[in-house]
């Protein structure tokens, strides 16, 4: 063909004979082995789907996204049975972007995921905007929940989940989707260095302990352009780099491959959420100090039809204002915001620099501050000492904790969307009100999503105050406190 290759289909590998330089391969069906010799190998396995070892997961209506196949036969499924009720076993991305087809093909679905929060590369606070989405999607969500068996009787199937008293959860179809791992089997059984991660170790030209074979894809260990940790990067993008670079080096040139920012996005419903570079968890696992703000601005000019607000949390280091992490959450442009930061933090840029970042400006698309420079300006700062923050995850939520918490929204945002316990002096009537503030009390100062409880911040403190801001304002507390049912969806 085009390229001069020759492609062996229903054919698998078995082993490597590193001495002799020939891989032993199986013909499917039948088995016949053959040897094929080598100058250069490059192994590009993937990753396999995990199937959990729990009594009915290999029921016929259970099914398992690996490959082609699979797709396939959950689609035949679907068409030929009619099920009306779904569970998904997982809270990764296929596992979402599974939910919401199953809803969107009229199917009453339910998400299991054993953890506290579905999305692990977010931080809770952020993935908790997820989940709240979910709900308000109808999905019936079960966080912290184990199944323990799946039995097949008369009208379905049963999910037995931890915790749950009862007939068990009814579907008529499970789909798994609990993660993936490296497939490295052939690459261990021939001597090849594995990593601390599970993955296959190489080299920046991807050449793994044995100069003449390489390695690519969700395979091969990489390590984290936030924290310089080895970890698995399941993702396409990288896979496909990580070959060309192989692929060049075998050639003869001299190409290499970098630090991974693991950089993704999922599409939740009507949402897009994107991470890039490190989470909170990661960075505490790493002991490196680091610095975070939360804002949600418009995703255009306000006053151009059609906007919404992003979520974004954006990590940095304490001191230096490198960029460690962004995640970015919305209804319309965090993809293109998550990609600028995704090229600043690639770039060695830090937090202070993205305020400077002259990007593309009209109202039908941004402000002509962009968020990206907005999430600049407040970690600008942070760091500069201008502004001192707490966090709503961080501390106990009102009712609690003894706060004294003010609202500088105006009375209707503050009547529409309380917060209990807090006064409500709009920031237009501070200066003229401060008699009523304490000024023995820490004031912790919020508003909509955190401009006007900095400049009251400000204000607050030029008056002798001890004020802090709430970073994220009410649309984090609102996320935090609906996950935690202190609230319920209006």
């Amino acid at each position: 063909g085009r390229f001069n290759l020759t492609v062996l289909v229903n054919t698998e590998a078995v082993a490597i004979n590193r001495k002799q330089k020939t891989v032993t391969a199986k013909k499917l069906p039948g088995g016949e082995l053959s040897d094929y010799p080598y100058d250069k190998l490059l192994l590009a396995p993937g990753s396999c789907a995990v199937r959990p070892s729990i009594a009915g997961a290999d029921l016929p209506e259970v099914f398992l996204l690996k490959d082609v196949g699979g797709t396939a036969a959950l689609k035949n499924f679907l068409n030929s049975q009619k099920p009306e009720r779904a569970a998904v076993i997982g809270g990764g991305s296929i596992g979402l972007e599974a939910a919401e087809n199953f809803c969107a093909l009229g199917l009453k679905t339910a998400l299991i995921e054993a953890s506290g929060q579905i999305m692990p590369a977010f931080d809770p606070e952020m993935a908790a905007i997820l989940q709240n989405h979910l709900r308000q999607k109808k999905v019936d969500l079960r966080l912290n929940t184990l199944v323990s068996g799946i039995e097949k009787k008369r009208g379905g199937l049963v999910l037995r989940l931890s915790g749950e008293k009862g007939g068990g959860l009814k579907a008529d179809l499970v789909l798994l989707s609990m993660g993936v791992r490296p497939e490295t089997s052939l690459a261990a059984a021939a001597g090849l260095k594995i990593g601390k991660s599970g993955g296959i170790k190489t080299n920046r030209f991807m050449q793994t302990s044995d100069k003449d074979i390489y390695a690519a894809g969700d395979a091969v260990e990489s390590i984290h352009a936030a924290t310089g940790r080895p970890f698995i990067a399941a993702l396409a993008g990288n896979a496909g780099k990580q070959a060309r670079v192989a692929a060049a080096h075998i050639a003869g040139e001299k190409k290499t491959f970098g630090r991974v920012l693991a950089s993704a996005a999922v599409k939740v419903f009507d949402l897009t959420a994107c991470v890039v570079g490190a989470n909170e968890k990661e960075l505490k696992a790493a002991g490196l100090n680091y610095d975070k703000v939360y804002l949600h601005p418009a995703s255009r000019a306000a006053y151009y039809p059609g906007g919404s607000p992003l979520s974004i949390k954006l990590l940095f280091a304490a001191g230096s204002g490198k960029i460690l992490g962004a995640q970015v959450i919305g209804k319309s442009g965090a993809d293109k915001r998550a990609d600028v930061f995704a090229a600043a933090l690639k770039s060695g840029l830090t937090a202070c620099d993205l305020g400077e970042l002259e990007l593309v400006y009209a109202p039908p698309y941004a402000s002509a501050r962009d968020p990206v420079n907005y999430a600049g300006d407040v970690a600008a700062q942070v760091l500069t000492g201008g502004l001192r923050q707490a966090f709503w995850q961080d501390a106990p939520l009102p009712g609690g904790g003894g706060r004294f918490l003010l609202d500088v929204r105006t009375a209707a945002e503050h009547a529409g969307a309380p917060i209990n316990g807090a006064l409500n002096i709009p920031l237009h009537e501070l200066r003229e009100r401060t008699g009523e503030l304490p000024k023995d009390k820490t004031i912790y100062v919020f508003c909509h999503s955190g401009l006007r409880s900095y400049i009251a911040c400000r204000a607050l403190t030029q008056k002798g105050f001890d004020a802090v801001n709430m970073s994220g304002g009410y649309m984090s507390w609102r996320e935090i406190a609906l996950e935690q049912g202190l609230i319920k969806e209006r």
